[in-house]
């Protein structure tokens, strides 16, 4: 069975809209929630859009940064943006509103491998965009922001990365997508976050080393006039034409319940980071 007719042919998606009205740690622990609520057979498969203002979401090898509270200063005081870390690995990436977000959300454990997991994503962005005369290619963009496998690219110039994160027997799979303004520019911001975080330190882990040039936004690539909403309309029509069925059920009390508790914890590690950067100061 292909990939397609596995995630998308006669399979039912939840369909939850997060575009306005949440803070970025709220989006993930949405995410950890209905992770739980799919690995738990609670729920069908879950598509989110999530969408945030001004902000950089830190990976866990970001809170190792020998002068972390600098480089955070830099964004917040300097670029007006806030900064948080997420509750999965991987490096920093920028948000804001012209960036689209999209959560698959489905039953896996090991069985799932992170190669076919991250291949479904791939294949719903490229599904998305089939109507433009472009060619989506997947590898990694080596001088981006948060650099990986499966990084998306057209003529060589990063406009999304995907991650993913496994909670209780699902996967969520994320994409992050830069729609409109420059991809350049946030790289850029990225770039300097990162001079001034490392200033020169030798460290184990190897850091990205930023080329803006290399990120570019799909408004830019695509050589016309894209809006967020427009990729989330393309979003839901590609679900459809893959033969997904969309439904829009609420949150039960259970999820809830849970998203309180994924909540507190994603508080309770930004505390640590926040009182780490006091020390600092």
């Amino acid at each position: 069975m292909d990939l397609t007719s596995k995630y998308f042919n006669g399979v039912d998606w939840r369909y939850v809209d997060h575009s306005s009205g949440l803070e970025p740690m709220q989006s993930f622990a949405f995410d950890d929630t209905f992770s739980e609520s799919v690995g738990k057979e609670l729920s069908s498969n879950v598509v989110r859009t999530w969408i945030h203002q001004h902000t950089v979401i830190l990976g866990m090898h970001d809170a190792r940064l020998p002068f972390l509270s600098d480089g955070i200063r830099y964004l917040t005081d300097e670029q007006g943006y806030n900064a948080i870390v997420r509750n999965s690995g991987g490096l920093g990436v920028v948000l804001d509103q012209g960036v689209l977000n999209i959560s698959l959300i489905f039953k896996g454990m090991n069985e799932i491998t992170i190669d076919e997991a991250f291949t479904v994503m791939y294949l719903l962005v490229a599904k998305m965009f089939e109507d433009e005369d472009v060619d989506i290619d997947t590898h990694e963009v080596e001088h981006s922001y948060c650099p990986g496998k499966f990084d998306l690219s057209i003529n060589g110039r990063k406009f999304a990365g995907i991650s993913q994160r496994r909670v209780r027997g699902g996967i969520a799979v994320q994409v992050y997508l830069c729609v409109e303004g420059s991809g350049e520019t946030r790289a850029e911001m990225m770039k300097n976050f990162y001079d001034r975080a490392l200033q020169g330190v030798e460290t184990k882990f190897q850091y990205p080393s930023i080329v803006p040039e290399d990120m570019a936004s799909l408004e830019t690539l695509l050589g016309h006039q894209i809006t967020v909403q427009d990729v989330m309309f393309r979003l839901l029509y590609a679900i459809k034409n893959m033969g997904g069925r969309l439904n829009m059920e609420p949150l039960t009390d259970v999820e809830l319940k849970n998203y309180e508790r994924y909540y507190d914890k994603m508080v309770e590690r930004n505390t640590k980071i926040n009182a780490q950067m006091n020390e600092d100061k």
